[in-house]
């Protein structure tokens, strides 16, 4: 056969997917010669990227380009064992789309699928030598992330896919944008986002910082209605919202999101920053019970999953306030 006879139909009916590794390609018995012979100008298969074809001649979709990514960035690394036959599945390896395109993926309505998928960013084990070329950015890290499947598509969790996205955009407004949206939207909490942004050295770029206050306060706002919403639901007795709690002295003891004076029960929303919540809160929470008074941190995931059980947590906390001793009297002011 020569270089430029024409593949044979059987095996491009077999394959699952019009965009095809050169592996996934052998597999099916199609040669590097009939692939290359299919990708000559006019052809009916055209190159994507290196080691990816695509079998159609027109331009490739969002989902063309999203697989073809993959592929590119899975791809078995040069010089490994070559006997190793192609395993069934997507061919993607460790690979995941991260970024702008993974937010464009999950739903973000920040991020416009037209332009968050012309740019596709792959996250991938720092020992890979892959290059970044064409549509696709290559992005290492040391330890990989859980990834996770939308529609079969492996996806950086929302975090990691926030700091990648973060990382390439200068526009404060748009990095506000995609920061609020996520906690907005109901795809991760504050103090996550924080921790991710921290961790990978962000939190003091011009950008980002006005963009954390906007998260943080937006998160905050989300979990009050939250709340709000659960002690109407479940009946609860109605608390002083928002108070500031001190001694009769003028010693301040710290402010609290929702407090009951009859049963001495203080509610605290776990909506501060990643550093706040681990000195700040306990401290607090240390000097309130020394005086009598039972505090309740609040994440907003139980909130937005299990208030019911955490009324009933509530609840039982009230009633437990009769068994205990009077609590010491302190000032209730607003926050």
């Amino acid at each position: 056969m020569t270089q430029n006879t024409p593949v044979s139909p059987r095996p491009v009916h077999e394959v699952s997917h019009r965009v095809q590794s050169a592996a996934q390609l052998r597999a099916h018995g199609v040669t590097a010669a009939q692939t290359a012979a299919q990708c000559l100008p006019g052809g009916p298969w055209q190159q994507l990227l290196p080691g990816v074809y695509l079998l159609h001649p027109g331009p490739p979709s969002d989902e063309d380009r999203v697989r073809g990514a993959l592929l590119y960035a899975g791809r078995p690394p040069a010089g490994g064992r070559r006997a190793v036959p192609v395993q069934p599945g997507p061919g993607y390896g460790e690979a995941m789309v991260t970024g702008l395109a993974a937010l464009a993926l999950y739903g973000f309505a920040s991020v416009p699928p037209a332009v968050a998928l012309h740019r596709i960013d792959v996250l991938v084990p720092r020992t890979r030598r892959l290059r970044s070329t064409r549509f696709v950015q290559v992005t290492r890290a040391t330890v990989l992330p859980r990834p996770q499947r939308r529609l079969g598509v492996p996806l950086a969790p929302v975090e990691r896919a926030l700091a990648d996205a973060v990382a390439c955009l200068a526009d404060a407004s748009a990095v506000g944008r995609i920061l609020v949206e996520s906690v907005r939207g109901g795809h991760c909490e504050p103090s996550s986002v924080v921790r991710e942004l921290n961790a990978a050295g962000l939190l003091g770029r011009p950008p980002v910082v006005d963009a954390v206050e906007a998260l943080l306060a937006e998160g905050r706002a989300v979990s009050e209605g939250k709340l709000y919403e659960m002690v109407r639901a479940h009946g609860l007795p109605q608390p002083l919202w928002n108070v500031e709690l001190s001694l009769p002295g003028g010693g301040f003891l710290g402010g609290v999101d929702a407090y009951w004076p009859e049963q001495a029960l203080a509610l605290e929303l776990g909506t501060r920053s990643p550093r706040e919540e681990h000195v700040t809160f306990a401290a607090e929470r240390e000097h309130l019970e020394r005086l009598g008074i039972t505090v309740v941190r609040v994440a907003p995931k139980q909130l937005r999953e299990s208030a019911a059980q955490l009324s009933v947590v509530l609840r039982t906390a009230m009633m437990a306030a009769e068994d205990r001793g009077p609590a010491a009297y302190v000032v209730v002011l607003p926050r």
